[in-house]
């Protein structure tokens, strides 16, 4: 299915948010999603569907510096 993610339109294979962030094959404790302009908790990641056309932004957090 085609769904926007973080401004680009792309086809993923996913039923939920979860199948999204495996697809992509990203660490789920370190990303916070925010779901057609709702941000979603990581604990209903495997329990919020998506739908053709959903828009999602992904941000991944990066450690370092002093």
């Amino acid at each position: 299915m085609k769904l926007i993610i973080n401004g680009q339109e792309r086809d993923v294979a996913a039923k939920t948010l979860a199948d999204v962030v495996q697809s992509f094959g990203l660490n789920e404790r370190i990303i916070v999603i925010e779901h057609n302009l709702n941000i979603v908790p990581r604990d209903l990641y495997a329990t919020t569907d998506v739908t053709e056309g959903d828009k999602i932004e992904i941000v991944h957090f990066v450690g370092g510096g002093r």
